[in-house]
Protein backbone atom coordinates (compact mmCIF):
# COMPACT_ATOMS: atom_id res chain seq x y z
CA UNK A 1 0.00 0.00 0.00
CA UNK A 2 1.05 3.62 -0.69
CA UNK A 3 1.03 4.72 2.70
CA UNK A 4 2.17 1.71 4.39
CA UNK A 5 5.04 1.94 7.16
CA UNK A 6 7.64 0.03 4.80
CA UNK A 7 6.01 1.73 1.63
CA UNK A 8 7.46 5.08 3.60
CA UNK A 9 10.69 4.16 4.41
CA UNK A 10 11.48 3.00 1.13
CA UNK A 11 10.30 5.95 -0.27
CA UNK A 12 12.94 8.17 2.11
CA UNK A 13 15.38 5.54 1.46
CA UNK A 14 14.97 6.45 -2.16
CA UNK A 15 14.23 10.13 -2.08
CA UNK A 16 17.95 10.28 0.07
CA UNK A 17 19.64 8.01 -2.56
CA UNK A 18 18.67 11.05 -5.09
CA UNK A 19 19.43 13.77 -3.36
CA UNK A 20 23.33 12.42 -2.70
CA UNK A 21 23.42 11.34 -5.54
CA UNK A 22 22.75 15.11 -6.92
CA UNK A 23 25.29 16.53 -4.50
CA UNK A 24 27.84 13.81 -5.54
CA UNK A 25 27.34 14.80 -9.40
CA UNK A 26 27.10 18.40 -8.97
CA UNK A 27 30.16 18.73 -6.52
CA UNK A 28 32.36 16.55 -8.85
CA UNK A 29 31.72 18.86 -11.75
CA UNK A 30 31.91 22.17 -9.64
CA UNK A 31 35.87 21.19 -9.07
CA UNK A 32 36.78 20.64 -11.86
CA UNK A 33 35.45 23.78 -13.11
CA UNK A 34 39.43 25.15 -12.82
CA UNK A 35 40.84 22.44 -15.13
CA UNK A 36 37.35 23.32 -18.04
CA UNK A 37 38.68 27.10 -17.66
CA UNK A 38 41.75 26.33 -18.47
CA UNK A 39 40.77 24.30 -21.56
CA UNK A 40 38.64 26.24 -22.73
CA UNK A 41 41.00 29.34 -22.50
CA UNK A 42 37.90 31.54 -21.14
CA UNK A 43 38.29 34.53 -19.04
CA UNK A 44 36.67 35.01 -15.25
CA UNK A 45 34.17 37.02 -17.59
CA UNK A 46 33.89 34.90 -20.27
CA UNK A 47 33.46 31.51 -17.52
CA UNK A 48 30.67 33.06 -15.88
CA UNK A 49 29.00 34.09 -19.00
CA UNK A 50 29.13 30.16 -19.88
CA UNK A 51 27.71 29.15 -16.31
CA UNK A 52 24.49 31.21 -17.08
CA UNK A 53 23.74 28.43 -19.36
CA UNK A 54 23.24 26.33 -16.32
CA UNK A 55 21.04 29.31 -15.40
CA UNK A 56 19.04 29.57 -17.90
CA UNK A 57 18.83 26.10 -18.70
CA UNK A 58 17.06 25.47 -14.82
CA UNK A 59 14.73 28.02 -14.54
CA UNK A 60 13.26 27.35 -18.00
CA UNK A 61 12.86 23.84 -16.45
CA UNK A 62 11.87 24.62 -13.25
CA UNK A 63 8.66 26.55 -14.58
CA UNK A 64 7.55 23.64 -15.83
CA UNK A 65 8.83 20.67 -13.44
CA UNK A 66 5.30 21.64 -11.23
CA UNK A 67 3.12 20.93 -13.85
CA UNK A 68 4.85 17.77 -14.96
CA UNK A 69 4.67 16.39 -11.58
CA UNK A 70 1.22 17.23 -11.27
CA UNK A 71 0.62 15.75 -14.38
CA UNK A 72 2.86 12.73 -14.32
CA UNK A 73 4.22 12.19 -10.47
CA UNK A 74 6.76 13.57 -8.83
CA UNK A 75 8.19 9.97 -8.86
CA UNK A 76 8.75 9.54 -12.85
CA UNK A 77 9.54 13.11 -13.32
CA UNK A 78 12.61 12.68 -10.67
CA UNK A 79 13.74 9.39 -12.25
CA UNK A 80 13.81 10.90 -15.89
CA UNK A 81 15.64 14.33 -14.95
CA UNK A 82 18.56 12.43 -12.87
CA UNK A 83 18.97 10.59 -15.99
CA UNK A 84 19.44 13.10 -18.01
CA UNK A 85 21.58 14.84 -15.58
CA UNK A 86 23.98 12.03 -15.24
CA UNK A 87 24.50 12.00 -19.29
CA UNK A 88 24.71 15.74 -19.81
CA UNK A 89 27.74 16.14 -16.42
CA UNK A 90 29.98 14.21 -19.13
CA UNK A 91 29.69 16.87 -21.79
CA UNK A 92 31.49 20.14 -20.41
CA UNK A 93 35.36 18.37 -21.17
CA UNK A 94 34.36 18.02 -24.50
CA UNK A 95 33.86 21.29 -25.15
CA UNK A 96 37.03 23.72 -26.32
CA UNK A 97 35.19 27.33 -26.38
CA UNK A 98 33.29 29.07 -23.88
CA UNK A 99 30.54 29.46 -26.32
CA UNK A 100 30.27 25.51 -26.53
CA UNK A 101 30.34 25.46 -22.79
CA UNK A 102 27.23 27.75 -22.28
CA UNK A 103 25.32 25.41 -24.82
CA UNK A 104 26.29 22.01 -22.54
CA UNK A 105 25.76 23.76 -19.70
CA UNK A 106 22.08 24.69 -20.55
CA UNK A 107 21.26 21.20 -20.87
CA UNK A 108 23.00 20.37 -17.80
CA UNK A 109 21.18 22.91 -16.63
CA UNK A 110 17.73 22.10 -17.39
CA UNK A 111 17.83 18.61 -16.21
CA UNK A 112 19.42 19.84 -12.88
CA UNK A 113 16.73 22.55 -12.06
CA UNK A 114 14.14 19.54 -13.02
CA UNK A 115 15.77 17.15 -10.85
CA UNK A 116 15.55 19.51 -7.54
CA UNK A 117 12.35 20.99 -8.11
CA UNK A 118 10.72 17.13 -8.26
CA UNK A 119 12.44 15.62 -5.66
CA UNK A 120 11.71 18.56 -3.25
CA UNK A 121 7.90 18.44 -4.05
CA UNK A 122 8.10 14.69 -3.19
CA UNK A 123 10.20 15.29 -0.24
CA UNK A 124 7.65 17.71 1.02
CA UNK A 125 4.29 15.07 0.13
CA UNK A 126 6.50 12.58 2.11
CA UNK A 127 7.16 14.79 4.80
CA UNK A 128 3.60 15.47 5.38
CA UNK A 129 2.75 12.26 5.55
CA UNK A 130 4.96 11.00 7.82
CA UNK A 131 4.42 13.80 10.60
CA UNK A 132 7.51 14.31 10.94
CA UNK A 133 10.02 17.82 10.20
CA UNK A 134 12.69 15.49 8.32
CA UNK A 135 13.22 18.46 5.39
CA UNK A 136 16.84 18.72 6.74
CA UNK A 137 17.90 15.16 6.22
CA UNK A 138 17.07 15.17 2.31
CA UNK A 139 19.25 18.37 2.42
CA UNK A 140 21.79 16.38 4.52
CA UNK A 141 22.73 13.79 2.23
CA UNK A 142 22.79 16.42 -0.78
CA UNK A 143 25.25 17.54 1.09
CA UNK A 144 26.86 14.34 2.04
CA UNK A 145 27.07 13.64 -1.44
CA UNK A 146 28.64 16.54 -2.42
CA UNK A 147 31.23 16.49 0.12
CA UNK A 148 32.10 13.00 -1.06
CA UNK A 149 31.98 14.16 -4.86
CA UNK A 150 34.33 17.05 -3.78
CA UNK A 151 36.67 15.14 -1.86
CA UNK A 152 37.00 12.59 -4.53
CA UNK A 153 37.26 15.27 -6.98
CA UNK A 154 40.44 16.97 -5.68
CA UNK A 155 42.27 13.11 -4.79
CA UNK A 156 41.49 12.69 -8.80
CA UNK A 157 42.19 15.81 -9.70
CA UNK A 158 46.24 15.36 -10.36
CA UNK A 159 45.85 11.55 -11.90
CA UNK A 160 42.48 11.38 -13.68
CA UNK A 161 41.76 14.13 -16.66
CA UNK A 162 38.47 15.33 -16.58
CA UNK A 163 36.90 13.74 -19.28
CA UNK A 164 37.20 10.57 -17.83
CA UNK A 165 36.39 11.31 -13.96
CA UNK A 166 32.91 13.29 -15.61
CA UNK A 167 31.87 10.35 -17.28
CA UNK A 168 33.03 8.22 -13.77
CA UNK A 169 30.55 10.74 -12.48
CA UNK A 170 27.84 9.71 -15.25
CA UNK A 171 28.10 5.51 -14.67
CA UNK A 172 27.90 5.95 -10.61
CA UNK A 173 24.60 8.08 -11.30
CA UNK A 174 22.66 6.15 -13.67
CA UNK A 175 23.42 3.01 -11.24
CA UNK A 176 21.87 4.78 -8.38
CA UNK A 177 18.97 5.99 -10.83
CA UNK A 178 18.59 2.83 -12.01
CA UNK A 179 18.29 1.00 -8.06
CA UNK A 180 16.69 4.02 -6.47
CA UNK A 181 14.03 4.98 -9.68
CA UNK A 182 12.43 1.66 -8.90
CA UNK A 183 11.30 2.41 -5.42
CA UNK A 184 10.15 5.70 -6.90
CA UNK A 185 8.19 4.34 -9.93
CA UNK A 186 6.85 1.29 -7.86
CA UNK A 187 5.16 3.20 -5.05
CA UNK A 188 3.69 6.48 -5.30
CA UNK A 189 4.51 9.31 -3.58
CA UNK A 190 1.32 10.23 -1.05
CA UNK A 191 -0.18 13.52 -1.61
CA UNK A 192 -1.80 14.35 2.02
CA UNK A 193 -4.76 16.55 1.66
CA UNK A 194 -4.31 19.83 3.29
CA UNK A 195 -5.43 19.17 6.62
CA UNK A 196 -3.21 16.36 7.40
CA UNK A 197 0.32 18.72 6.11
CA UNK A 198 2.78 19.52 9.19
CA UNK A 199 2.74 22.73 10.57
CA UNK A 200 0.60 25.15 11.38
CA UNK A 201 0.70 26.90 8.47
CA UNK A 202 -1.99 24.84 6.28
CA UNK A 203 -4.09 25.07 3.07
CA UNK A 204 -7.30 26.42 3.28
CA UNK A 205 -10.21 24.80 2.00
CA UNK A 206 -11.74 28.74 0.58
CA UNK A 207 -7.72 28.79 -1.59
CA UNK A 208 -5.02 30.29 -1.01
CA UNK A 209 -5.16 33.87 -0.33
CA UNK A 210 -3.01 36.84 -0.75
CA UNK A 211 -0.70 36.53 2.57
CA UNK A 212 -0.43 33.18 1.57
CA UNK A 213 0.79 33.91 -2.09
CA UNK A 214 2.63 36.40 0.12
CA UNK A 215 4.34 34.22 2.76
CA UNK A 216 5.71 31.74 -0.13
CA UNK A 217 7.00 34.32 -1.85
CA UNK A 218 8.86 35.35 1.56
CA UNK A 219 9.97 31.92 1.99
CA UNK A 220 11.26 31.74 -1.63
CA UNK A 221 13.28 35.17 -0.82
CA UNK A 222 15.09 33.71 2.05
CA UNK A 223 15.96 30.51 0.01
CA UNK A 224 17.31 32.89 -2.68
CA UNK A 225 19.36 34.28 -0.39
CA UNK A 226 20.91 31.75 0.99
CA UNK A 227 21.04 29.00 -2.37
CA UNK A 228 23.23 32.20 -3.41
CA UNK A 229 25.66 31.31 -1.37
CA UNK A 230 25.48 27.39 -2.14
CA UNK A 231 25.97 27.80 -5.81
CA UNK A 232 28.88 30.93 -4.78
CA UNK A 233 30.86 28.16 -3.10
CA UNK A 234 30.90 25.47 -5.37
CA UNK A 235 31.66 27.65 -8.35
CA UNK A 236 34.06 29.87 -6.76
CA UNK A 237 34.87 28.80 -3.89
CA UNK A 238 38.08 26.67 -5.24
CA UNK A 239 38.92 29.11 -7.86
CA UNK A 240 39.71 31.53 -4.82
CA UNK A 241 41.63 29.56 -2.76
CA UNK A 242 43.91 28.20 -6.15
CA UNK A 243 43.88 32.15 -8.03
CA UNK A 244 43.77 34.35 -5.23
CA UNK A 245 45.36 32.35 -1.53
CA UNK A 246 47.82 30.52 -4.30
CA UNK A 247 46.56 26.72 -2.80
CA UNK A 248 47.44 23.77 -4.59
CA UNK A 249 44.47 21.93 -6.73
CA UNK A 250 43.75 19.38 -3.94
CA UNK A 251 43.25 22.13 -0.70
CA UNK A 252 41.46 24.46 -3.38
CA UNK A 253 38.96 21.14 -3.71
CA UNK A 254 39.06 20.94 0.13
CA UNK A 255 36.98 24.26 -0.17
CA UNK A 256 34.02 23.22 -1.14
CA UNK A 257 34.43 19.73 1.24
CA UNK A 258 34.86 21.72 4.49
CA UNK A 259 31.63 23.97 3.22
CA UNK A 260 29.69 20.79 2.23
CA UNK A 261 30.68 18.79 5.55
CA UNK A 262 29.32 21.49 8.09
CA UNK A 263 26.31 21.59 5.89
CA UNK A 264 25.91 18.21 6.48
CA UNK A 265 26.55 18.36 10.19
CA UNK A 266 23.80 21.08 10.52
CA UNK A 267 21.39 19.75 8.41
CA UNK A 268 21.67 15.95 9.94
CA UNK A 269 21.16 17.84 13.44
CA UNK A 270 18.85 20.12 11.86
CA UNK A 271 14.99 18.47 12.90
CA UNK A 272 16.81 18.76 16.27
CA UNK A 273 17.51 22.46 16.03
CA UNK A 274 14.13 23.04 14.67
CA UNK A 275 12.10 21.50 17.38
CA UNK A 276 14.33 23.53 19.98
CA UNK A 277 14.66 26.97 18.21
CA UNK A 278 11.62 26.76 16.20
CA UNK A 279 11.61 28.03 12.11
CA UNK A 280 12.19 31.78 13.06
CA UNK A 281 15.22 31.92 14.77
CA UNK A 282 16.72 28.61 13.05
CA UNK A 283 16.73 31.51 10.10
CA UNK A 284 18.06 34.21 11.96
CA UNK A 285 20.52 32.52 13.91
CA UNK A 286 21.28 30.99 10.45
CA UNK A 287 21.62 33.77 8.31
CA UNK A 288 23.37 35.86 10.78
CA UNK A 289 26.59 32.81 11.62
CA UNK A 290 26.49 32.74 7.37
CA UNK A 291 27.34 36.46 7.20
CA UNK A 292 30.10 36.60 9.17
CA UNK A 293 31.64 33.01 8.30
CA UNK A 294 31.89 34.00 4.18
CA UNK A 295 33.33 37.24 5.75
CA UNK A 296 36.18 35.92 6.56
CA UNK A 297 36.07 33.42 3.84
CA UNK A 298 36.40 35.94 1.13
CA UNK A 299 38.54 38.48 2.88
CA UNK A 300 40.89 36.46 5.02
CA UNK A 301 44.54 36.16 3.48
CA UNK A 302 45.63 32.95 4.46
CA UNK A 303 44.43 29.73 3.41
CA UNK A 304 43.31 27.88 6.59
CA UNK A 305 41.30 31.10 7.34
CA UNK A 306 39.40 30.95 4.54
CA UNK A 307 38.99 27.44 4.90
CA UNK A 308 37.67 28.21 8.59
CA UNK A 309 35.47 30.63 7.08
CA UNK A 310 33.96 28.18 4.50
CA UNK A 311 32.90 26.25 7.46
CA UNK A 312 31.58 28.64 9.07
CA UNK A 313 29.40 29.79 6.59
CA UNK A 314 28.18 26.19 5.51
CA UNK A 315 27.28 25.43 9.22
CA UNK A 316 24.97 28.66 9.14
CA UNK A 317 23.31 27.83 5.97
CA UNK A 318 22.58 24.35 6.70
CA UNK A 319 18.79 24.59 7.09
CA UNK A 320 17.47 27.67 5.63
CA UNK A 321 17.03 26.37 2.33
CA UNK A 322 15.26 23.27 3.90
CA UNK A 323 12.92 25.80 6.07
CA UNK A 324 12.26 27.49 3.46
CA UNK A 325 10.77 25.18 0.99
CA UNK A 326 9.14 23.11 3.68
CA UNK A 327 7.16 26.02 4.77
CA UNK A 328 6.07 27.08 1.19
CA UNK A 329 4.87 23.57 0.66
CA UNK A 330 3.27 23.56 3.88
CA UNK A 331 1.33 26.74 2.67
CA UNK A 332 0.43 25.95 -0.97
CA UNK A 333 1.28 22.11 -1.54
CA UNK A 334 3.39 21.69 -5.02
CA UNK A 335 2.80 25.36 -6.09
CA UNK A 336 4.23 26.45 -3.15
CA UNK A 337 7.75 24.51 -3.32
CA UNK A 338 7.49 24.73 -7.22
CA UNK A 339 7.81 28.55 -6.72
CA UNK A 340 10.70 28.43 -3.44
CA UNK A 341 12.33 26.00 -5.38
CA UNK A 342 12.87 28.00 -8.74
CA UNK A 343 13.76 31.38 -6.35
CA UNK A 344 16.14 29.10 -4.33
CA UNK A 345 17.91 27.53 -7.32
CA UNK A 346 17.27 30.62 -9.58
CA UNK A 347 19.59 32.07 -6.80
CA UNK A 348 21.74 29.62 -6.56
CA UNK A 349 22.46 29.15 -10.30
CA UNK A 350 22.14 32.73 -11.33
CA UNK A 351 24.54 33.94 -8.52
CA UNK A 352 28.02 32.54 -9.94
CA UNK A 353 27.52 34.40 -13.02
CA UNK A 354 26.63 37.61 -11.35
CA UNK A 355 29.42 37.10 -8.90
CA UNK A 356 32.19 36.59 -12.21
CA UNK A 357 30.98 39.75 -13.47
CA UNK A 358 31.61 41.79 -10.18
CA UNK A 359 35.00 39.99 -10.25
CA UNK A 360 36.08 41.20 -13.72
CA UNK A 361 34.97 44.81 -12.36
CA UNK A 362 36.79 44.59 -9.00
CA UNK A 363 38.16 41.21 -7.61
CA UNK A 364 37.00 38.00 -7.02
CA UNK A 365 37.27 38.06 -3.11
CA UNK A 366 35.00 41.26 -3.20
CA UNK A 367 32.36 39.43 -5.26
CA UNK A 368 32.11 36.94 -2.51
CA UNK A 369 31.54 38.98 -0.15
CA UNK A 370 27.99 39.82 -1.32
CA UNK A 371 26.93 35.98 -0.22
CA UNK A 372 27.25 38.03 3.71
CA UNK A 373 25.17 40.20 2.24
CA UNK A 374 22.62 38.21 1.31
CA UNK A 375 22.61 35.73 4.28
CA UNK A 376 22.40 39.12 6.32
CA UNK A 377 19.25 39.78 4.22
CA UNK A 378 17.75 36.49 5.01
CA UNK A 379 18.40 37.17 8.68
CA UNK A 380 16.83 40.20 8.29
CA UNK A 381 13.60 38.65 6.39
CA UNK A 382 13.66 36.04 8.51
CA UNK A 383 13.20 38.38 11.85
CA UNK A 384 10.69 40.24 10.11
CA UNK A 385 8.34 38.09 9.15
CA UNK A 386 7.55 35.95 12.29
Amino acid sequence: MPGSPLALTRLRIALTAFFAMDGFVFAGWVVRIPDIKHQTHASVGALGLALLGVSAGAVITMTLTGRLCRRYGSGPVTVVCAVLLCLSVALPPLTHSAAALGAVLLVFGAAYGGLNVAFNSAAVDLVAALRRPIMPTFHAAFSLGGMIGAGLGGLVAASLSPTRHLLALTVTGLLVTAVAGRALLRHDIPVPHAEDRVGPARVRPDGRTIRTRRMVLVFGLIALCTAYGEGAMADWGALHLRQDLGASAGVAAAGYTCFALAMTVGRASGTTLLERLGRSRTVVFGGGTAAAGMLVGSLAPWVWAALLGFAITGLGLANLFPVAVERAGALAGPSGVATASTLGYGGMLLGPPAIGFVADWTSLPTALTSVAVLAAVATLIGATSR
